[in-house]
């Protein structure tokens, strides 16, 4: 009833535990709360929480226009909904390396499990369109060096994205990628986000290069290609994302029932398409409520 019974250092525990067992952990985006339980419902091992639907559910593209504010509050009403742990995108860490420190203990407070810090240049854009810049390796360095000294807890997860990767075509690339995560482990960085892998050997060659885990971005219609959890597993992968997926699937599926509203003025067809009411109440935990107080479940669910 009401939030999660697990507290948000146990989940952090525990995501360092399977981590450190070598395990892989599938963290499909949530894009809102009620996604999250939903996620859990299904057997995940953890929630992602993507800045690009942040964005997208404010009407915002993603070129860094969400404020920590706005990126800590939605993170905290997913993260308190679930037993998962929840991990999230921090962006460039929302300023100077004040503002990343900032950055950490205000996420670490919302319930978060970890977050990751990107390397481009701010106003960022998405990981997976032309004309990203990034910033010199100093600059970087420093961002992560500042979240890792203001965490608190020391099981929260920071994670360093490096977008380096397509700023050179080929070989060159893949070595500026390999570098500079290295660097970024090296400054403290607990996992590593390699941004636009262009295929399978590419993670491979970063994960055998570092010591810590590797993120698989496998976003849709990006330059990466859309790998198995067991092909992303042999490749040396530890923790695989599919942030926008749902909320893709979520616009898809509300489009075609927008578009059969026009047309034909009713849904009736489309009932087999969608959650049921009882799903839903089944996944809010109605029936825990009664216990709680009599008055707030007074009816009786039917098909």
């Amino acid at each position: 009833m009401l939030y999660a019974h697990t507290p948000a250092a146990e989940k952090r525990r525990l995501l360092r535990e399977r981590l450190a067992s070598g395990e892989l952990v599938r963290f499909p985006g949530a894009f809102n709360p009620l996604s999250a339980r939903l996620i859990e419902q299904r057997g995940f091992e953890g929630v992602y929480i993507s800045g690009a639907v942040i964005s997208a559910d404010l009407g915002l593209p993603d070129i860094g226009l969400t404020t920590l504010t706005e990126v800590a509050g939605r993170g905290q009403q997913i993260a308190r909904v679930t037993e998962l742990p929840a991990i999230i995108d921090a962006d460039t860490g929302f300023g100077e390396p004040m503002n990343v420190a900032r950055t950490i203990q205000t996420l670490e407070d919302a319930g978060l499990a970890g977050a990751h810090i990107e390397d481009q240049v701010n106003p960022k854009r998405c990981g997976h369109l032309d004309g990203k810049q990034v910033v010199d390796e100093g600059t970087a360095l420093t961002r992560i060096r500042a979240a890792v000294d203001a965490r608190r807890d020391p099981n929260f997860l920071v994670m360093a994205r490096t977008d380096i990767r397509a700023l050179q075509e080929g070989k060159a690339g893949l070595d500026a990628a390999i570098d500079r995560a290295k660097a970024l482990v090296d400054a403290g960085a607990d996992a590593i986000f390699p941004e636009a892998m262009r295929d399978l050997a590419e993670f491979e060659a970063v994960a055998e290069a570092v010591d810590v885990p590797i993120l698989a971005n496998m976003t849709e219609f990006g330059k990466s290609e859309l790998f198995s959890v067991d092909q992303l597993r042999d490749a040396g992968v530890q923790i695989v994302i599919w942030p926008v997926s749902l909320l893709r699937m979520a616009m898809g599926v509300a489009s075609r029932a927008l578009d059969t509203l026009n047309e034909v003025g009713h849904l009736t067809g489309q009932l087999d398409r969608m959650q049921h009411r009882a799903d839903l109440y089944d996944l809010l935990d109605y029936e825990a409520y009664s216990h709680f107080d009599s008055n707030v479940f007074t009816f009786q669910i039917t098909r």
